[in-house]
Protein backbone atom coordinates (compact mmCIF):
# COMPACT_ATOMS: atom_id res chain seq x y z
CA UNK A 1 0.00 0.00 0.00
CA UNK A 2 1.44 3.35 -0.84
CA UNK A 3 1.44 6.33 1.55
CA UNK A 4 -0.98 8.09 -0.31
CA UNK A 5 -3.81 5.30 -0.78
CA UNK A 6 -3.46 4.95 3.07
CA UNK A 7 -3.65 8.61 3.56
CA UNK A 8 -7.38 7.87 1.76
CA UNK A 9 -7.90 5.00 3.76
CA UNK A 10 -7.87 6.42 6.72
CA UNK A 11 -9.45 9.44 5.89
CA UNK A 12 -12.15 7.13 5.10
CA UNK A 13 -12.02 5.49 8.21
CA UNK A 14 -11.76 9.09 10.04
CA UNK A 15 -15.04 10.40 7.71
CA UNK A 16 -17.13 7.30 8.80
CA UNK A 17 -16.39 7.69 12.09
CA UNK A 18 -14.25 4.54 13.60
CA UNK A 19 -13.10 5.73 16.96
CA UNK A 20 -10.69 3.45 17.20
CA UNK A 21 -8.10 2.78 14.53
CA UNK A 22 -4.72 0.01 14.95
CA UNK A 23 -1.85 0.68 12.74
CA UNK A 24 0.57 -2.30 13.57
CA UNK A 25 4.35 -1.09 13.11
CA UNK A 26 7.95 0.26 14.30
CA UNK A 27 8.18 2.80 11.32
CA UNK A 28 6.72 5.96 13.27
CA UNK A 29 8.37 8.17 11.59
CA UNK A 30 6.09 7.05 8.04
CA UNK A 31 2.69 6.62 10.81
CA UNK A 32 3.60 10.58 11.44
CA UNK A 33 3.60 11.37 8.02
CA UNK A 34 0.78 9.81 7.57
CA UNK A 35 -0.98 10.99 10.19
CA UNK A 36 -0.16 15.17 9.17
CA UNK A 37 -1.00 14.51 5.57
CA UNK A 38 -5.11 13.45 7.53
CA UNK A 39 -5.02 16.05 9.89
CA UNK A 40 -4.19 18.83 7.20
CA UNK A 41 -6.73 17.93 4.68
CA UNK A 42 -9.26 17.16 7.48
CA UNK A 43 -7.76 20.45 9.50
CA UNK A 44 -8.13 18.58 12.42
CA UNK A 45 -5.40 18.95 15.50
CA UNK A 46 -3.19 15.90 16.21
CA UNK A 47 -1.69 15.14 20.12
CA UNK A 48 0.33 12.32 20.53
CA UNK A 49 1.16 10.50 24.03
CA UNK A 50 3.51 8.27 25.01
CA UNK A 51 4.23 7.02 28.81
CA UNK A 52 8.02 9.43 28.61
CA UNK A 53 6.04 12.60 27.46
CA UNK A 54 2.39 11.92 28.29
CA UNK A 55 -0.40 13.46 26.22
CA UNK A 56 0.96 16.37 24.08
CA UNK A 57 0.07 18.80 21.10
CA UNK A 58 1.99 17.83 17.77
CA UNK A 59 4.67 20.30 17.29
CA UNK A 60 4.31 21.94 21.12
CA UNK A 61 6.47 21.09 23.85
CA UNK A 62 5.61 20.05 27.10
CA UNK A 63 2.59 17.52 27.96
CA UNK A 64 -0.71 19.12 28.71
CA UNK A 65 -0.88 18.09 31.96
CA UNK A 66 1.65 16.31 33.72
CA UNK A 67 -1.24 13.54 35.16
CA UNK A 68 -1.38 12.17 31.51
CA UNK A 69 1.55 10.13 31.99
CA UNK A 70 -0.18 7.22 32.57
CA UNK A 71 -2.18 5.08 30.23
CA UNK A 72 -5.31 5.03 32.93
CA UNK A 73 -5.17 8.56 33.05
CA UNK A 74 -4.38 9.58 29.56
CA UNK A 75 -7.70 7.73 28.79
CA UNK A 76 -10.26 9.28 31.24
CA UNK A 77 -8.63 12.75 30.26
CA UNK A 78 -9.55 11.85 26.46
CA UNK A 79 -12.98 11.04 28.20
CA UNK A 80 -13.67 14.16 29.05
CA UNK A 81 -13.49 16.13 25.59
CA UNK A 82 -15.30 17.76 23.43
CA UNK A 83 -12.73 18.57 20.40
CA UNK A 84 -12.71 16.55 17.23
CA UNK A 85 -8.57 15.89 16.83
CA UNK A 86 -6.43 12.37 16.08
CA UNK A 87 -4.95 11.14 19.51
CA UNK A 88 -1.47 9.08 18.65
CA UNK A 89 -1.29 6.86 21.47
CA UNK A 90 1.87 5.33 21.19
CA UNK A 91 2.78 1.89 22.66
CA UNK A 92 -0.64 1.61 24.57
CA UNK A 93 -1.17 -1.92 23.64
CA UNK A 94 0.86 -3.74 26.32
CA UNK A 95 -1.24 -1.70 28.77
CA UNK A 96 -4.98 -2.69 27.73
CA UNK A 97 -4.02 -5.70 29.98
CA UNK A 98 -4.87 -3.88 32.87
CA UNK A 99 -8.80 -4.09 32.79
CA UNK A 100 -9.19 -0.51 33.90
CA UNK A 101 -6.98 0.53 30.95
CA UNK A 102 -9.08 -1.67 28.88
CA UNK A 103 -12.60 -0.59 29.86
CA UNK A 104 -11.47 2.81 29.77
CA UNK A 105 -10.24 2.99 26.43
CA UNK A 106 -13.84 1.53 25.54
CA UNK A 107 -15.63 4.16 27.42
CA UNK A 108 -13.35 6.46 25.29
CA UNK A 109 -14.25 4.71 21.96
CA UNK A 110 -17.84 4.58 22.63
CA UNK A 111 -17.60 8.50 23.34
CA UNK A 112 -15.33 9.28 20.21
CA UNK A 113 -18.07 7.44 17.69
CA UNK A 114 -20.45 10.34 17.40
CA UNK A 115 -17.58 12.57 16.04
CA UNK A 116 -14.39 12.17 13.72
CA UNK A 117 -12.36 12.22 16.72
CA UNK A 118 -10.24 9.02 16.79
CA UNK A 119 -7.42 7.27 18.80
CA UNK A 120 -4.28 5.81 16.53
CA UNK A 121 -2.60 2.84 18.61
CA UNK A 122 0.79 1.97 16.88
CA UNK A 123 3.50 -0.57 18.02
CA UNK A 124 4.84 -3.69 17.43
CA UNK A 125 3.86 -6.41 18.32
CA UNK A 126 0.12 -5.70 18.74
CA UNK A 127 -2.29 -8.09 20.65
CA UNK A 128 -5.63 -6.66 21.80
CA UNK A 129 -8.01 -7.78 24.37
CA UNK A 130 -10.97 -9.53 22.74
CA UNK A 131 -13.18 -6.69 23.59
CA UNK A 132 -11.62 -4.33 22.46
CA UNK A 133 -10.42 -6.12 19.01
CA UNK A 134 -14.48 -6.41 18.42
CA UNK A 135 -14.33 -2.51 18.07
CA UNK A 136 -10.85 -1.91 16.45
CA UNK A 137 -10.58 -1.26 13.08
CA UNK A 138 -6.63 -2.33 11.43
CA UNK A 139 -4.81 -0.28 9.01
CA UNK A 140 -2.21 -1.91 7.13
CA UNK A 141 0.97 -0.14 6.39
CA UNK A 142 2.58 -1.76 3.71
CA UNK A 143 6.36 -1.76 2.57
CA UNK A 144 7.28 1.46 1.26
CA UNK A 145 6.85 2.06 -2.95
CA UNK A 146 9.07 3.49 -5.29
CA UNK A 147 7.80 7.26 -4.25
CA UNK A 148 8.60 6.72 -0.71
CA UNK A 149 12.18 5.36 -1.39
CA UNK A 150 13.04 7.99 -3.92
CA UNK A 151 11.96 10.72 -1.48
CA UNK A 152 14.07 9.11 1.58
CA UNK A 153 16.92 8.61 -0.70
CA UNK A 154 17.44 12.53 -2.16
CA UNK A 155 16.54 13.38 1.72
CA UNK A 156 19.56 11.89 3.12
CA UNK A 157 21.91 12.80 0.12
CA UNK A 158 21.01 16.23 0.62
CA UNK A 159 21.43 15.59 4.68
CA UNK A 160 25.05 13.85 4.48
CA UNK A 161 26.40 16.30 1.27
CA UNK A 162 27.60 18.72 3.52
CA UNK A 163 28.96 16.84 6.45
CA UNK A 164 30.67 13.98 4.23
CA UNK A 165 31.86 16.95 2.09
CA UNK A 166 34.34 18.06 5.36
CA UNK A 167 35.74 14.56 5.16
CA UNK A 168 36.29 14.09 1.38
CA UNK A 169 36.82 16.97 -0.75
CA UNK A 170 34.86 15.34 -3.83
CA UNK A 171 31.81 14.10 -1.87
CA UNK A 172 29.90 17.31 -2.79
CA UNK A 173 30.04 16.80 -6.38
CA UNK A 174 29.27 13.44 -6.27
CA UNK A 175 26.59 13.79 -4.09
CA UNK A 176 24.96 16.62 -6.09
CA UNK A 177 25.47 14.85 -9.10
CA UNK A 178 23.72 11.88 -7.52
CA UNK A 179 20.94 14.77 -6.66
CA UNK A 180 20.48 15.99 -9.42
CA UNK A 181 19.58 12.16 -10.80
CA UNK A 182 16.93 11.59 -8.13
CA UNK A 183 14.45 14.35 -9.70
CA UNK A 184 12.85 13.19 -12.73
CA UNK A 185 12.50 16.07 -14.64
CA UNK A 186 16.36 16.90 -14.73
CA UNK A 187 17.20 13.32 -15.17
CA UNK A 188 15.87 12.77 -18.25
CA UNK A 189 18.85 13.35 -20.06
CA UNK A 190 21.08 11.70 -17.81
CA UNK A 191 21.79 8.65 -19.19
CA UNK A 192 23.52 5.72 -16.96
CA UNK A 193 22.82 7.84 -14.10
CA UNK A 194 19.00 7.54 -14.10
CA UNK A 195 19.67 3.88 -14.87
CA UNK A 196 21.96 4.18 -11.38
CA UNK A 197 19.30 5.84 -9.79
CA UNK A 198 16.94 3.16 -10.49
CA UNK A 199 19.27 0.38 -10.14
CA UNK A 200 19.23 1.57 -6.99
CA UNK A 201 16.11 2.03 -6.39
CA UNK A 202 14.68 -1.29 -7.13
CA UNK A 203 17.70 -2.81 -5.04
CA UNK A 204 15.86 -1.18 -2.00
CA UNK A 205 12.55 -2.53 -2.76
CA UNK A 206 11.53 -4.83 0.18
CA UNK A 207 12.89 -3.28 2.80
CA UNK A 208 11.28 -0.38 5.69
CA UNK A 209 12.22 2.98 5.25
CA UNK A 210 14.08 2.92 8.47
CA UNK A 211 16.28 -0.13 6.67
CA UNK A 212 16.53 1.49 3.25
CA UNK A 213 17.93 4.72 5.27
CA UNK A 214 20.49 2.89 7.55
CA UNK A 215 21.83 1.01 4.46
CA UNK A 216 21.77 4.35 2.44
CA UNK A 217 23.45 6.28 4.77
CA UNK A 218 26.25 3.50 5.59
CA UNK A 219 27.12 3.50 1.93
CA UNK A 220 27.30 7.63 1.93
CA UNK A 221 29.60 7.97 4.79
CA UNK A 222 31.88 4.61 3.99
CA UNK A 223 32.37 5.30 0.53
CA UNK A 224 32.13 9.57 0.19
CA UNK A 225 29.18 8.43 -2.69
CA UNK A 226 26.33 6.33 -4.17
CA UNK A 227 26.19 4.42 -7.11
CA UNK A 228 25.02 1.31 -8.90
CA UNK A 229 28.13 -0.36 -7.02
CA UNK A 230 26.33 0.08 -3.55
CA UNK A 231 23.63 -1.90 -4.76
CA UNK A 232 25.37 -5.80 -3.56
CA UNK A 233 25.63 -3.79 0.10
CA UNK A 234 22.16 -2.97 -0.33
CA UNK A 235 21.29 -6.67 -1.26
CA UNK A 236 23.18 -8.34 1.76
CA UNK A 237 20.86 -6.10 4.19
CA UNK A 238 17.62 -7.31 2.48
CA UNK A 239 18.65 -10.58 2.76
CA UNK A 240 19.39 -10.34 6.04
CA UNK A 241 16.17 -8.37 6.98
CA UNK A 242 14.31 -10.92 5.59
CA UNK A 243 15.46 -13.69 7.30
CA UNK A 244 15.12 -12.05 10.45
CA UNK A 245 11.69 -11.85 9.53
CA UNK A 246 11.81 -15.88 9.97
CA UNK A 247 9.23 -16.20 7.61
CA UNK A 248 11.03 -16.77 4.11
CA UNK A 249 14.49 -17.42 2.56
CA UNK A 250 15.82 -15.31 -0.17
CA UNK A 251 18.37 -16.77 -2.70
CA UNK A 252 19.72 -13.90 -4.31
CA UNK A 253 20.37 -14.47 -8.55
CA UNK A 254 23.98 -14.60 -8.54
CA UNK A 255 24.03 -17.08 -5.59
CA UNK A 256 21.98 -19.31 -7.92
CA UNK A 257 23.81 -22.12 -9.52
CA UNK A 258 21.80 -25.14 -9.45
CA UNK A 259 21.65 -27.43 -12.42
CA UNK A 260 18.97 -29.43 -13.24
CA UNK A 261 19.08 -33.06 -14.91
CA UNK A 262 15.93 -34.19 -17.39
CA UNK A 263 13.00 -32.21 -17.18
CA UNK A 264 12.68 -31.74 -20.61
CA UNK A 265 8.59 -31.25 -21.34
CA UNK A 266 8.91 -28.36 -17.67
CA UNK A 267 12.08 -27.01 -19.66
CA UNK A 268 10.00 -26.31 -22.98
CA UNK A 269 7.14 -25.19 -20.69
CA UNK A 270 9.51 -22.25 -19.34
CA UNK A 271 10.61 -21.52 -22.39
CA UNK A 272 7.47 -21.20 -24.10
CA UNK A 273 5.87 -19.43 -20.15
CA UNK A 274 9.21 -16.36 -20.52
CA UNK A 275 7.31 -14.95 -23.28
CA UNK A 276 4.92 -13.92 -20.76
CA UNK A 277 6.76 -11.33 -19.64
CA UNK A 278 8.03 -9.53 -22.40
CA UNK A 279 6.59 -6.03 -23.61
CA UNK A 280 5.48 -7.99 -26.95
CA UNK A 281 3.29 -10.12 -24.89
CA UNK A 282 1.92 -7.20 -22.36
CA UNK A 283 0.82 -5.17 -26.21
CA UNK A 284 -1.28 -7.79 -26.89
CA UNK A 285 -3.06 -7.45 -23.31
CA UNK A 286 -1.83 -10.65 -21.80
CA UNK A 287 -0.71 -11.33 -18.62
CA UNK A 288 2.36 -12.80 -17.19
CA UNK A 289 2.05 -16.65 -16.21
CA UNK A 290 0.93 -16.96 -12.83
CA UNK A 291 2.94 -20.19 -11.69
CA UNK A 292 2.73 -23.67 -11.67
CA UNK A 293 2.54 -26.66 -8.97
CA UNK A 294 4.93 -29.39 -8.92
CA UNK A 295 3.21 -32.67 -7.37
CA UNK A 296 5.30 -36.15 -7.17
CA UNK A 297 7.73 -38.64 -5.60
CA UNK A 298 9.71 -36.72 -2.59
CA UNK A 299 13.43 -36.97 -3.61
CA UNK A 300 13.04 -36.23 -7.72
CA UNK A 301 13.53 -32.99 -8.09
CA UNK A 302 10.75 -30.85 -7.17
CA UNK A 303 12.52 -28.33 -4.65
CA UNK A 304 15.57 -27.85 -7.40
CA UNK A 305 13.10 -27.12 -10.10
CA UNK A 306 12.06 -24.49 -8.51
CA UNK A 307 15.71 -23.42 -8.10
CA UNK A 308 16.46 -23.63 -11.65
CA UNK A 309 13.84 -21.90 -12.47
CA UNK A 310 14.83 -18.65 -11.36
CA UNK A 311 18.26 -19.63 -12.72
CA UNK A 312 16.63 -19.78 -16.14
CA UNK A 313 14.79 -16.75 -16.04
CA UNK A 314 17.77 -14.54 -14.11
CA UNK A 315 15.47 -14.04 -11.20
CA UNK A 316 15.99 -13.76 -7.36
CA UNK A 317 14.06 -16.76 -5.36
CA UNK A 318 11.93 -16.19 -2.67
CA UNK A 319 11.42 -19.47 -0.37
CA UNK A 320 8.49 -19.86 1.57
CA UNK A 321 8.14 -22.74 3.96
CA UNK A 322 4.09 -23.22 4.37
CA UNK A 323 4.71 -24.59 7.75
CA UNK A 324 6.27 -21.12 9.24
CA UNK A 325 3.21 -19.64 8.90
CA UNK A 326 1.03 -21.25 11.80
CA UNK A 327 1.74 -19.83 15.03
CA UNK A 328 0.29 -20.43 18.29
CA UNK A 329 -1.47 -17.01 18.43
CA UNK A 330 -5.04 -16.69 17.18
CA UNK A 331 -4.80 -14.70 13.74
CA UNK A 332 -0.75 -14.46 13.43
CA UNK A 333 -0.61 -17.27 10.63
CA UNK A 334 -3.03 -14.86 8.35
CA UNK A 335 -0.80 -11.93 8.84
CA UNK A 336 2.12 -13.96 8.56
CA UNK A 337 0.53 -14.88 5.37
CA UNK A 338 -0.28 -11.63 4.31
CA UNK A 339 3.24 -10.06 5.49
CA UNK A 340 5.62 -12.93 3.33
CA UNK A 341 2.96 -12.21 -0.04
CA UNK A 342 3.54 -8.17 0.76
CA UNK A 343 7.39 -9.21 0.68
CA UNK A 344 7.02 -10.95 -2.21
CA UNK A 345 5.03 -8.45 -4.19
CA UNK A 346 7.45 -5.81 -3.14
CA UNK A 347 10.60 -7.87 -4.36
CA UNK A 348 8.86 -8.41 -7.85
CA UNK A 349 9.93 -9.74 -10.59
CA UNK A 350 10.91 -12.52 -8.80
CA UNK A 351 10.21 -16.45 -8.08
CA UNK A 352 8.14 -17.57 -4.77
CA UNK A 353 8.58 -20.87 -4.34
CA UNK A 354 6.00 -22.40 -1.59
CA UNK A 355 7.37 -25.47 -0.27
CA UNK A 356 4.91 -28.15 0.89
CA UNK A 357 2.16 -26.15 0.09
CA UNK A 358 -0.39 -28.99 1.36
CA UNK A 359 0.94 -28.11 4.83
CA UNK A 360 -1.07 -24.89 4.66
CA UNK A 361 -3.90 -26.03 2.44
CA UNK A 362 -4.49 -29.90 4.40
CA UNK A 363 -8.08 -28.57 5.46
CA UNK A 364 -8.66 -26.11 2.66
CA UNK A 365 -11.26 -28.22 0.91
CA UNK A 366 -12.75 -29.38 4.35
CA UNK A 367 -14.35 -27.74 7.47
CA UNK A 368 -11.13 -26.68 8.92
CA UNK A 369 -12.51 -27.85 11.97
CA UNK A 370 -9.18 -29.20 13.49
CA UNK A 371 -7.80 -26.33 13.14
CA UNK A 372 -10.53 -23.54 13.57
CA UNK A 373 -11.05 -22.88 10.22
CA UNK A 374 -7.27 -21.63 9.64
CA UNK A 375 -5.91 -23.84 7.15
CA UNK A 376 -9.66 -23.07 5.17
CA UNK A 377 -8.70 -19.12 5.46
CA UNK A 378 -5.45 -19.26 4.67
CA UNK A 379 -6.62 -21.56 1.54
CA UNK A 380 -9.17 -19.09 0.59
CA UNK A 381 -6.67 -16.11 0.75
CA UNK A 382 -3.98 -17.83 -0.72
CA UNK A 383 -6.70 -18.63 -3.76
CA UNK A 384 -8.08 -15.05 -4.12
CA UNK A 385 -4.33 -13.41 -4.28
CA UNK A 386 -3.22 -16.14 -7.35
CA UNK A 387 -6.19 -15.18 -9.24
CA UNK A 388 -5.92 -11.62 -8.71
CA UNK A 389 -2.47 -10.82 -8.07
CA UNK A 390 -1.12 -7.84 -10.43
CA UNK A 391 2.85 -7.90 -9.75
CA UNK A 392 5.05 -10.11 -11.56
CA UNK A 393 5.13 -12.66 -8.85
CA UNK A 394 5.95 -16.62 -10.48
CA UNK A 395 4.14 -18.94 -7.96
CA UNK A 396 6.49 -22.65 -7.70
CA UNK A 397 3.80 -24.84 -5.49
CA UNK A 398 5.00 -28.53 -4.55
CA UNK A 399 3.54 -30.93 -3.20
CA UNK A 400 4.71 -34.47 -1.57
CA UNK A 401 1.16 -35.55 -0.97
CA UNK A 402 -1.84 -35.13 -3.03
CA UNK A 403 -4.56 -36.23 -0.51
CA UNK A 404 -4.12 -33.34 1.78
CA UNK A 405 -4.95 -30.82 -1.03
CA UNK A 406 -8.18 -29.52 -1.56
CA UNK A 407 -9.83 -30.56 -5.14
CA UNK A 408 -10.58 -26.76 -5.72
CA UNK A 409 -6.42 -26.07 -6.12
CA UNK A 410 -5.92 -28.83 -8.48
CA UNK A 411 -8.34 -28.30 -10.85
CA UNK A 412 -7.32 -26.18 -14.19
CA UNK A 413 -6.98 -22.76 -13.81
CA UNK A 414 -5.78 -22.71 -10.87
CA UNK A 415 -2.06 -23.09 -11.80
CA UNK A 416 -0.33 -22.45 -15.52
CA UNK A 417 0.53 -25.37 -15.78
CA UNK A 418 0.71 -28.52 -12.82
CA UNK A 419 3.59 -31.08 -13.18
CA UNK A 420 4.08 -34.81 -11.82
CA UNK A 421 7.38 -35.38 -10.63
CA UNK A 422 8.30 -39.35 -11.03
CA UNK A 423 11.09 -41.36 -10.28
CA UNK A 424 14.30 -40.54 -12.85
CA UNK A 425 14.78 -42.79 -16.10
CA UNK A 426 18.15 -43.94 -17.36
CA UNK A 427 18.96 -41.06 -19.18
CA UNK A 428 17.92 -38.96 -16.43
CA UNK A 429 19.59 -41.16 -13.83
CA UNK A 430 23.04 -40.69 -16.00
CA UNK A 431 22.67 -36.84 -15.91
CA UNK A 432 22.12 -36.86 -12.11
CA UNK A 433 25.23 -38.96 -11.38
CA UNK A 434 27.20 -37.10 -13.72
CA UNK A 435 26.08 -33.64 -11.96
CA UNK A 436 26.68 -35.05 -8.65
CA UNK A 437 30.12 -36.61 -9.85
CA UNK A 438 30.78 -33.31 -10.91
CA UNK A 439 30.07 -31.33 -8.32
CA UNK A 440 32.23 -33.59 -5.71
CA UNK A 441 35.26 -32.82 -8.36
CA UNK A 442 35.44 -36.11 -9.33
CA UNK A 443 36.31 -37.36 -13.12
CA UNK A 444 33.36 -38.66 -14.44
CA UNK A 445 35.58 -40.62 -17.23
CA UNK A 446 36.54 -42.47 -14.48
CA UNK A 447 33.79 -44.20 -13.78
CA UNK A 448 31.54 -47.10 -15.44
CA UNK A 449 28.88 -44.82 -15.90
CA UNK A 450 26.53 -47.92 -17.54
CA UNK A 451 27.11 -49.90 -14.61
CA UNK A 452 26.31 -47.46 -12.01
CA UNK A 453 22.95 -46.58 -14.01
CA UNK A 454 21.57 -49.62 -14.22
CA UNK A 455 22.50 -50.66 -10.32
CA UNK A 456 20.42 -47.01 -9.35
CA UNK A 457 16.89 -48.24 -11.14
CA UNK A 458 14.45 -47.24 -8.47
CA UNK A 459 16.48 -44.43 -6.83
CA UNK A 460 15.93 -40.61 -6.19
CA UNK A 461 17.77 -37.75 -7.69
CA UNK A 462 18.64 -37.10 -3.25
CA UNK A 463 18.85 -40.88 -2.90
CA UNK A 464 21.98 -40.65 -5.96
CA UNK A 465 23.21 -37.66 -4.16
CA UNK A 466 23.40 -39.32 -0.85
CA UNK A 467 25.00 -42.37 -2.33
CA UNK A 468 28.17 -40.06 -3.75
CA UNK A 469 28.40 -38.26 -0.73
CA UNK A 470 28.66 -41.76 1.53
CA UNK A 471 30.25 -43.41 -0.73
CA UNK A 472 33.28 -40.61 -0.58
CA UNK A 473 33.62 -40.26 3.01
CA UNK A 474 33.99 -44.11 2.76
CA UNK A 475 36.85 -43.59 0.46
CA UNK A 476 37.96 -40.62 2.52
CA UNK A 477 38.35 -43.38 5.00
CA UNK A 478 39.69 -45.69 3.65
CA UNK A 479 42.13 -43.87 2.01
CA UNK A 480 41.44 -44.69 -1.20
CA UNK A 481 40.26 -43.00 -4.83
CA UNK A 482 36.23 -42.88 -5.03
CA UNK A 483 35.55 -46.09 -7.99
CA UNK A 484 32.64 -47.33 -9.59
CA UNK A 485 32.68 -50.18 -6.91
CA UNK A 486 32.44 -48.41 -3.82
CA UNK A 487 29.63 -46.32 -5.63
CA UNK A 488 27.72 -49.80 -6.36
CA UNK A 489 28.50 -50.87 -2.82
CA UNK A 490 26.68 -47.92 -1.71
CA UNK A 491 23.60 -48.50 -3.78
CA UNK A 492 23.33 -52.11 -2.42
CA UNK A 493 22.99 -51.43 1.00
CA UNK A 494 20.56 -48.37 0.78
CA UNK A 495 16.71 -49.27 0.50
CA UNK A 496 15.03 -46.38 -1.76
CA UNK A 497 12.17 -44.78 -1.22
CA UNK A 498 10.25 -46.77 -4.24
CA UNK A 499 10.57 -49.70 -2.17
CA UNK A 500 9.67 -48.78 1.17
CA UNK A 501 6.76 -46.52 -0.52
CA UNK A 502 5.94 -48.69 -3.45
CA UNK A 503 1.78 -48.41 -2.46
CA UNK A 504 2.38 -44.57 -2.01
CA UNK A 505 4.24 -43.90 -5.12
CA UNK A 506 2.15 -46.30 -7.27
CA UNK A 507 -0.88 -44.81 -5.23
CA UNK A 508 0.43 -41.15 -6.78
CA UNK A 509 1.17 -42.22 -10.58
CA UNK A 510 -2.37 -43.09 -10.58
CA UNK A 511 -3.62 -39.97 -9.68
CA UNK A 512 -1.57 -38.28 -11.63
CA UNK A 513 -2.22 -40.44 -14.65
CA UNK A 514 -3.93 -37.83 -17.66
CA UNK A 515 -4.65 -35.18 -14.83
CA UNK A 516 -0.56 -33.80 -15.18
CA UNK A 517 1.89 -33.04 -17.16
CA UNK A 518 4.95 -35.18 -16.73
CA UNK A 519 8.25 -33.35 -16.21
CA UNK A 520 10.00 -35.93 -17.83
Amino acid sequence: MALSTSVHDLRTLIRSHHPLIVIETVEEERVLALLQSVVAQERMPLFEWSVTRGLTRHGEGPAISKITATPLAVLQHLQGLTVEAIFWLKDMTPHLQDSAVARQLREVSHHFGRSRTTCVLTGHPIALPLDIEKIAVHLELQLPDRNELQTMLKNVLESLGPRTSLRRPRSTTVVQSILSTIDDSTAANRGPSVNERETILSALKGLTLHQARQVITQCVVEDGALSANDVQRILKRKVQAIKDGGLLEYYPLEDNRFELGGFANLKSWLERAKVGFTAEAKALNLTPPRGIMLVGVPGCGKSLAAKAIAKEWQLPLLKLDAGRLFDKFVGESEKNFRKAIETAESLSPIVLWIDEIEKAMAAGGGSGEADAGLSRRLFGAFLTWLQEKKQEVFVVATANNLALLPPELLRKGRFDEIFFVDLPDDIERESIWKIHLGLRKQDVKQFDLIKIVSASDGFSGSEIEQAVVAALYRALHQKTPLTTDLLIEELTATVPLSVTRREDIDQLRETAQGRFVNVR
